[in-house]
């Protein structure tokens, strides 16, 4: 990884690209892209560039405050298989430069520090670790020295039903955020994430978003990312393609509760979802 120069413009757009969107004073909208064959929702849909890129300016046009995208598949239910470093930035090579010519906030979904660091040298301006920067010890140095936002994900290996889930994520982000502060990571770099159906049986995703509330005290902007999640078909049989009405729920709920920002496949219809649950809001 490079240690300088390449990342100076970068370092000075992600020092104040968190802050800039959280100042729009609403809740923000997350537009996920998977460049994957294998995703446990659109596995496949946009892994061709030139539709990768088309969903991307579309999303865009409907209102995304960020593009999420994604090479590898992290789906939490098994399935899908490893890549390397190498063979996840051949994926992004001919994609990302196109959706960050769009104009719109990029995040990099990758748990590799090699990827984020050519993703942001391509002008992503956003990590986003699934292993909450304790799966590869230079993520957080890509961060550090990039002052890029990343976005903390509580994960775990495999679900444990026995275990207080509440007490597992929070334990988990203290530790993320000891390595954060070790590597010279800011706080206001840090988005928090308690990945919902990563490392979880459905119940305790369900319990995690009834309790989403209690990580406020950690006094740093949540994320939440429902979006057609397994757990939505143990309430109501669904396919993941079927489960617009319960990520909506779930996402409303968690904006209730403090999110700041809504991770979502959905982008136009969780778009008018919030702005209409705003109106009302502010109407009472």
């Amino acid at each position: 990884m490079s240690k300088a120069g390449p990342l100076s413009s970068a370092a000075h757009a992600g020092a104040s690209i968190l802050g800039s969107l959280l100042a729009r004073k609403r809740t923000l909208v997350m537009g996920i892209l998977n460049v994957t064959p294998d995703s446990f929702s659109d596995g496949g849909r946009f892994f061709d560039a030139e539709r990768a890129v088309a969903h991307a300016r579309d999303m865009v046009g409907k209102g995304a405050d960020i593009i999420d995208v994604g090479a590898e598949s992290t789906r939490p239910y098994g399935g899908a298989a490893p890549i390397s470093a190498e063979e996840e930035i051949a994926r992004l090579t001919d994609v990302l430069p196109k959706i960050v010519a769009l104009g719109c906030p990029v995040s990099i979904d990758t748990m590799k520090a090699g990827v984020a660091d050519w993703a942001l040298q391509a002008g992503a301006s956003i990590l986003n670790d699934v292993w909450g920067l304790q799966r590869d010890p230079g993520m957080a140095q890509v961060a550090a020295r990039s002052r890029a936002p990343v976005i903390v994900m509580h994960n775990r290996e495999q679900a444990d039903p026995a275990i207080d889930i509440m007490a597992d994520i929070e334990d988990f982000f203290r530790r993320s955020l000891e390595i954060a502060d070790r590597a010279g990571v800011g706080r206001d770099q840090i988005v928090l994430d308690p990945g919902i159906g990563f490392g979880k049986t459905p119940e305790q995703s369900i319990a995690v978003l009834a309790k989403f509330r209690s990580l406020k005290a950690f006094g740093l902007p949540l994320l939440i990312g429902a979006s057609r999640k397994r757990f939505i078909n143990t309430i109501v049989a669904s396919d993941p393609d079927d489960r617009l009405g319960g990520s909506i729920a779930s996402h409303l709920l968690a904006v209730i509760d403090g999110a700041d920002i809504v991770r979502t496949h959905d982008v136009a219809e969780t778009m008018q979802a919030l702005r209409v649950a705003a109106a009302i809001r502010s109407a009472r």
